[in-house]
């Protein structure tokens, strides 16, 4: 395939004439075929822009791409056609043609699928869905990978009509990243079903609020040192006074703020658990709004926010030492040698930081010098802001951090290829698989195969970046930047995030072993909805181990 796509148009029905009889036997596996276009080959587009229109060889466009240099038929389009456009046309993503048959049915079963054909078609006028997905799965076939030139030689017809803005607005929202995460997700719900449950304790639910009373008590705790006021939200109970159970630790992630998760922390604190939700002031709400005017993402954030966060909660963790013994109502409520982190997007990343996980700053900045950004998602955008970072590889382990929960954790590359390995302790990563921001595949299911330690993957199928927020949550810089699931569809997954955060938590304790049925895969599972099924797993199967290795 890969040699006939390099031959010259005039063999164009060489080609069509192979490729045809291949595509047919294809098509009747999977079963969308329904009205194959005699013609085979694309040979002219014909972009719109506006009232303008003309009509353009692909190999010009080739040209254009290879060299940044627009024909004279197409100068009138240079406000569009860039030369950061063309790198972007050349753009690949790779997939090996031996899973692009299930890779391209999952794909096709999820809404974001449907969206995406419903979408070409407003690219390209005129198109029908068969004829876009015939397009694409020819694209997907070959071994040279997916890019947006190699679907236009793919197109099923001779000619193909590119309305050019709408063709930019669907490269900007949607990165190769984002489509393999959620055409994983299928194959996630199907290879993880649990078909017989065993039966769960009916004494009590750890999903339930608990009988405790609960406090709250916001204070500012001033690191001199860094220049760093750091409000902190605290939750407890005074009915579990001189409690010994872990103190919990909640970070928030980029541009979001302490409240975040207030909802946790309340049931936590029901439970006798004291939670710790702080604020990291060079990356909450505050900070990234005064900072959106400097347009370049990259630009919202100091690279040392990267290493400030994490000594923010070492921080915490010291001066929680010293109230603990002084007298007052937090007296001995603040277990500060046995804490766990949970963090949220960027939070994630520093907890993982924290249990253990190394910063590989040599991989990053190799990863950003390469990377075209455009065909990125904004968590790979963000995560290079720390290739700033003095040194390869830098470590922010605190051992009083005795286990790490990361909700959607921005990792990618910050952590190279063996980063993660480096964690011993117990961690829980949760994915969704429609999370746009920090997509499931590169920036936590991947990841999680680094884990040595006793770990966790819990998924979402079809859970987006915000979705496990409070739903009295508002003030976030991303509300309006993707399309979320929030509020009511929402509830049972983050019901299901009470019982198993605190199942999880009380593995440090003597009641571990009346919580493990509660960290189990039947009783998450129990919780899915048919938007938003729910699974967990201590080992991704062969099967998606396979997968991920072509991805």
């Amino acid at each position: 395939m890969k040699l006939l796509m390099q031959l010259p148009i005039g063999i164009n029905r060489y080609k069509s004439f192979f490729v045809k009889g291949w595509l047919y036997a294809s098509c009747m596996t999977l079963g969308w075929c329904l009205a194959m276009p005699r013609a085979l080959a694309a040979e002219k587009v014909n972009i719109r822009l506006g009232p303008f229109q003309q009509s353009v060889e692909i190999g010009d466009l080739e040209k254009f791409a290879k060299t940044g240099k627009l024909p004279s038929k197409l100068q009138i389009f240079s406000p569009v056609l860039t030369p950061q456009m063309g790198q972007l046309l050349t753009q690949r993503f790779q997939i090996d043609p031996k899973i692009a048959d299930r890779f391209f049915d999952s794909l096709m079963k999820t809404s974001a699928g449907k969206q995406l054909i419903s979408s070409l078609a407003n690219v390209i006028p005129g198109s029908s869905p068969e004829t876009l997905k015939t397009g694409l799965y020819l694209t997907l076939r070959q071994v040279d990978g997916l890019s947006l030139l190699g679907f236009l030689r793919a197109y099923p017809q001779t000619s193909v009509t590119i309305d050019a803005a709408q063709a930019i607005s669907l490269a900007m929202k949607i990165n190769p990243t984002y489509l393999s995460s959620i055409a994983l997700g299928n194959s996630l719900q199907a290879d993880l079903l649990v078909k017989n449950n065993p039966k769960l304790p009916t004494s009590f639910n750890p999903a339930q609020a608990g009988t405790n009373t609960v406090r709250t008590k916001t204070i500012r705790l001033t690191d001199r040192t860094r220049n760093r006021v750091i409000p902190v939200d605290i939750y407890w109970s005074p009915d579990t006074k001189k409690t010994q159970t872990p103190l919990v630790v909640i970070s928030h992630g980029f541009g979001a703020n302490r409240t975040f998760l207030a909802y946790l922390a309340r049931h936590l604190a029901s439970h006798g658990i004291t939670v710790a939700a702080l604020e990291h002031p060079g990356s909450n709400s505050m900070a990234v709004n005064q900072a959106t005017n400097k347009g370049n993402l990259q630009d919202l954030i100091s690279p040392t926010e990267f290493s400030h966060r994490p000594q923010d909660v070492s921080f915490l963790l010291d001066e929680f030492a010293k109230l603990n013994s002084q007298p007052g109502v937090l007296n001995s409520q603040l277990n500060a040698n046995k804490a766990t982190v949970i963090g949220h997007s960027l939070g994630g990343y520093t907890a993982l930081a924290l249990v253990g996980a190394q910063l590989d700053l040599e991989h990053l900045r190799r990863f950003c010098q390469s990377t075209f950004s455009l065909a990125k998602s904004p968590g790979d955008w963000l995560q290079c802001a720390a290739k700033g970072l003095k040194g390869r590889k830098l470590q922010f382990q605190d051992s009083r951090v005795k286990n790490a929960i990361a909700f959607n954790p921005l990792v990618g590359e910050i952590f190279g290829p063996q980063g993660m390995a480096k964690v011993k302790n117990p961690v829980l990563i949760f994915t969704g698989t429609e999370d746009t921001l920090t997509p499931a595949i590169s920036h936590q299911i991947k990841p999680f195969q680094q884990l040595q330690g006793n770990k966790y993957l819990l998924t979402a199928i079809g859970g987006t970046h915000l979705s496990i927020s409070d739903s009295t949550y508002k003030n976030s810089a991303i509300n309006n930047i993707v399309p979320e699931k929030r509020g009511q569809q929402t509830q049972p997954l983050r019901q299901m995030l009470q019982g198993i955060t605190l199942a999880f938590i009380q593995q440090q304790t003597p009641s571990a072993k009346a919580y493990q049925p509660f960290l189990t895969p039947g009783y998450v599972q129990s919780f899915s909805t048919p938007q938003i099924p729910l699974r967990l797993t201590s080992s991704l199967p062969g099967s998606i181990k396979r997968w991920l290795k072509f991805l």
